[in-house]
C-alpha cells in the first residue's frame, strides 16, 4: 500500500508545477549495460557543490582502482576516487558544461582493470543485508560516507555527509528517499530501482540509522508502477514505507517533495533539516550502503544516454571521468536529424558541443534532441499572461526577473526574490513568447551574487 496522506486525496502532490512530455520511453526498457573501461579518464577537481579538491597524486605516480587521488580540508566539498587502474598524467584544466573551467586530473589506464559482470557485482551485485551484525553509529556512517567522497547523485551533487549527519539541534523524524526523477527523458534512478533494490533498501535503513530517523519513506511517482512493486517487494519486513507521488515536475525538488510527501513547507533559504526531515535519491543512498558495507568509495555511477538523436539509448554504468564522447560512441552515435546535446535532462540541463568534456559525479544523464523537437516559434515580447506565475513551484513571478537580469537592475531583482528561483524551467517550458527566461535568471542571478561579493 502507498502511504495515504492526511487531507490529500489520492497521489501527494504540490501546488503549481508543470506535467511535461515525459519521454522515458527512449531508454526505460533498456538494462543497465557496463561501459568497458576506457584507455583513460579525466577527473574535473570540482564535482560538488562546495569548494573544489586539490590533487594529492604526482604526476606519473600509478593508482589502484578507488584510491583517493583529490581531497580538501573545506567543509563543503568530497574528495575524488579514481575509477580505474593506471598511471597519474600531467594536470591540466577542463570546461564543464556550465562553461565553468576546473583544473583535472587525467589517468592513463595500466594494467588489469574491472570490467564487466565483474564491476557490476563489485558496486551493485552480490548480498544486501536488511540487519546488520556490526553496530553502526551516526558518527561513523557520516565518517565512512564522507571519505568515500558520496555527493547527490540525482544532480545538485551536494556533499551527502553533511544532509546525512546526525543533528542534535534539529532532530529528524523522516527520512525520504527521492525516487521521482521527474525530469523527462532520464530512466537512471528507474532502472537502478528495477535492477539494484537492495543497495538502495540497505541504504535507507543505514540512512535512518545515521539521521536519528524514525520514519523511512522511498517516493516514487505512479508512472513506474514496475519500481513501485519491486521496492515494496524489497522493502517487506523492513520499516520502510513506499508513498506513491502523482507524476509531476518538479516533483524531485527537495523542497517539493517534502511538501507533496509530509505537507510541511520548507522555509526559503532553509534545509530539510528545518522541518525535521533528510532527503536524499536512490543513486545516492546506495552508494552509501556499498561504501559502509563493503568500504568502497564512490567512482561510478549510472548515466542515462538519451533522446531521438542516439541511435540506440541506453542506461550505462560509467567511470567519472569519461568524455561524453565515448558514452555517445558507446551508444551507436548521434541520428541524422540530431540537433541539440544537453547534459542532463531538457528543462535543467545545459546544452554543450565539445564532446572531450568529461562526466562528473552529478551528470545523469546526455540527452540528445532532435531538430523537431526544438522548433520553435520566434522569441516575441512579453504578453503578461501570467502563465509563468501560475506553474513556479517557488511562486515567483519569473517574466518581472527575466526583465530585472536584462535591463541589469540588481535592485529589482533582488526585490523580486531572484535567488529563490530553483531554475526548474517551468517558466521558459509554458511561456508562449518563447522567452528564454531561465537563462536570463542564471544571468540575474550571477549579477546578484558578484554584487554581494563586493
Amino acid at each position: 500500500m502507498g502511504l495515504k496522506l492526511k487531507g490529500v486525496k489520492g497521489r501527494g502532490t504540490f501546488p503549481r508545477g508543470i506535467h511535461p512530455k515525459e519521454q522515458k520511453h527512449f531508454s526505460a526498457d533498456s538494462p543497465i549495460e557496463v561501459l568497458p573501461a576506457p584507455e583513460k579518464v579525466l577527473l574535473p577537481l570540482l564535482q560538488n557543490i562546495g569548494a573544489p579538491c586539490e590533487a594529492i597524486v604526482k604526476f606519473k605516480q600509478h593508482v589502484r582502482y578507488g584510491k583517493k587521488v583529490a581531497s580538501s580540508k573545506a567543509m563543503i566539498s568530497a574528495p575524488i576516487h579514481s575509477p580505474i587502474t593506471g598511471k597519474v598524467m600531467k594536470q591540466t584544466v577542463t570546461t564543464l558544461p556550465n562553461a565553468r573551467h576546473v583544473p583535472a586530473i587525467p589517468i592513463k589506464a595500466e594494467g588489469e582493470q574491472l570490467d564487466g559482470k565483474d564491476l557490476w557485482d563489485d558496486i551493485f551485485g552480490g548480498e544486501w543485508p536488511k540487519e546488520f551484525n556490526r553496530k553502526f553509529t551516526p558518527e561513523g556512517i557520516k565518517e565512512i560516507i564522507k571519505e568515500a567522497g558520496i555527493v547527490g547523485l540525482g544532480g545538485a551533487a551536494f556533499p551527502t555527509y553533511m544532509k546525512i549527519a546526525p543533528n542534535g539541534k534539529k532532530p529528524v523524524k523522516t527520512l525520504l528517499i527521492n525516487g521521482c526523477e521527474c525530469e523527462p527523458y532520464l530512466t537512471t534512478d528507474y532502472r537502478l530501482m528495477l535492477e539494484a533494490p537492495d543497495p538502495i533498501i540497505a541504504g535507507a535503513i543505514l540512512g535512518g540509522i545515521a539521521t536519528g530517523a524514525k520514519d523511512i519513506i522511498i517516493c516514487i511517482e505512479d508512472n513506474k508502477p514496475l519500481a513501485i512493486d519491486m521496492i515494496k517487494k524489497k522493502a517487506k519486513g523492513t520499516n520502510i514505507r513506499v508513498a506513491v507521488l502523482k507524476t509531476k515536475y518538479p516533483q524531485g525538488s527537495e523542497r517539493h517533495l517534502i511538501m507533496a510527501v509530509l505537507k510541511r513547507v520548507m522555509p526559503l533559504g532553509g534545509l530539510p533539516a528545518d522541518v525535521s526531515t533528510a532527503v536524499s535519491n536512490v543513486g545516492t543512498i546506495a552508494a552509501a550502503a556499498r561504501a559502509i558495507l563493503r568500504g568502497k568509495p564512490l567512482t561510478h555511477r549510472v548515466v542515462s544516454v538519451t533522446g531521438g538523436g542516439i541511435k540506440s539509448p541506453k542506461n550505462v554504468l560509467a567511470p567519472f571521468g569519461t568524455s561524453y564522447g565515448e558514452l555517445i560512441a558507446y551508444c551507436g552515435g548521434l541520428t541524422d536529424d540530431a540537433a541539440r546535446v544537453m547534459s542532463g535532462g531538457p528543462m535543467m540541463g545545459f546544452a554543450f558541443t565539445d564532446f572531450l568534456m568529461p562526466t562528473t559525479k552529478g551528470v545523469s544523464g546526455i540527452t540528445v534532441l532532435t531538430h523537431e523537437d526544438i522548433q520553435k516559434e520566434k522569441e516575441t515580447e512579453c504578453i503578461r499572461c501570467g502563465r509563468c506565475v501560475d506553474v513556479c513551484p517557488m511562486f515567483l513571478v519569473p517574466a518581472k526577473l527575466a526583465q530585472a537580469a536584462k535591463h541589469k537592475n540588481i535592485e529589482l531583482a533582488e526585490r523580486y526574490n531572484i535567488l529563490g528561483c530553483i531554475e526548474s524551467g517551468c517558466c521558459g517550458y509554458i511561456c508562449p513568447a518563447n522567452i528564454p527566461l531561465v537563462q536570463l535568471i542564471r544571468m540575474g542571478k550571477a549579477m546578484v551574487l558578484a554584487q554581494k561579493k563586493k
